[in-house]
């Protein structure tokens, strides 16, 4: 069965498939859900070191192209893997990663040398989970569309017609970043007052931990505190929510999305973070159009499936160049004036000038 390789590699493990033809090619299409042929996991081994954890992802690649020879009778046609950090998705290199430890690898040419020469898609994690998001997942049919996942950070992927926009640089949708609260608190990107050092997952956990005095408690405990009443868990989440309420109009006032999408481990608290999210977002535009603010549909699989769907999309790329030359020459010898356009003086007029047609189609499938 025809399939591709979908790697999603975070700070601690790292999620895998291999995925069927089925799944949707590219955002010119309707997509269909993905099939997920086979599925496993692994940690990534990143206190090894980052050779290590390359090794790691590569020997994981290996044996899934293994298995698909095994048990689905052939070899997977096209592989993807989405990678934290900085990504150069033209050139295949995972720039950088603080939690991973590595620089500039060339994880686009070590993958297919490792697979033996198949295609290799390299993206960005967070803009990976957004286009499946887009595609199949709580953004499907929307034309324009923003995923923000609420995490150790924040970051965004901009969604264009089924594609996501990486940006000149690779930078694109780092919302994160947005200064909500000048001379605030520092972030490591060497600015003060950062959106994600006020409204991510671990920022809520350490305001919690704080105001509880419990080293232990996280966002989801805050949450729970939320729900039964307490004070001190309300404070800390209507802070947490007023900024990212001003980031996230700061983003909707740039990029006018349809849909806003918001997933994360911050996400699973549901209602307890999107009524009062949607009503402080509400509060604050003006002129701009209000998008559907909803939660993530995919979890954690998005990072895997977004990769899945870059893979296929090198599959489709490839077969576009022989099906438009194809549709072509069909258009030349079913055109006026072609060279089966009319039947040959001698031959009977009621016959089939092109009586293959029915059977020779022009269409490529990946």
């Amino acid at each position: 069965m025809r399939h591709v390789i979908a790697l999603d590699v975070g700070g601690t493990g790292m999620k895998a498939a291999l995925v069927g033809a089925d799944t949707a090619l590219s955002g010119d299409t309707a997509p269909s859900p993905p099939r997920l042929l086979h599925e496993a996991r692994r940690p990534t081994g990143r206190e090894r070191g980052a050779e290590a954890v390359v090794e790691s992802i590569l020997a994981f690649a290996e044996d899934l192209r293994a298995y698909g020879e095994e048990h689905l009778g052939e070899s997977a046609v096209a592989a993807g893997v989405a990678v934290p950090g900085i990504v150069d998705a033209e050139n295949g290199i995972a720039a950088y990663s603080a939690n991973l430890g590595w620089q500039d690898v060339p994880m686009r040419r070590l993958l297919s040398e490792r697979l033996h020469g198949v295609p290799v898609a390299l993206g960005h994690d967070v803009r990976t989970g957004g286009l499946a998001e887009g595609r199949v997942g709580a953004g499907r049919g929307a034309d324009r569309f923003l995923f923000v996942p609420l995490g150790t950070g924040i970051a965004g992927a901009i969604g264009i017609d089924g594609r996501v926009e990486p940006g000149a640089h690779g930078f694109a949708g780092e919302i994160g970043h947005i200064v909500v609260r000048p001379g605030g608190v520092a972030c490591p990107c060497g600015q003060r007052g950062c959106l994600e050092r006020l409204a991510s997952a671990s920022a809520v956990s350490l305001a919690w931990a704080e105001a509880s005095g419990d080293p232990a408690a996280d966002a989801a405990d805050c949450a729970k505190a939320v729900e039964s009443g307490d004070p001190r868990a309300i404070a800390v989440w209507r802070d947490a929510i007023e900024a990212l309420a001003d980031g996230l109009v700061t983003a909707l006032t740039l990029l006018d999305p349809r849909v806003l999408i918001i997933g994360g481990g911050l996400a699973e608290a549901g209602e307890t973070l999107f009524v009062p999210l949607r009503a402080a977002v509400e509060e604050r535009v003006t002129f701009q159009k209000l998008p559907e603010i909803v939660p993530a549909a995919l979890g954690d699989t998005a990072g895997c499936l977004g990769a899945g769907l870059l893979a296929w999309d090198l599959v489709a790329e490839a077969t576009r160049p022989a099906t438009a030359a194809r549709t072509v020459e069909n258009a030349k010898t079913a055109g006026t004036g072609g060279p089966s356009a009319d039947p040959a003086p001698d031959s009977d007029p009621s016959a089939d000038p092109n009586p293959s047609a029915d059977s020779d189609s022009s269409e490529v499938t990946a």
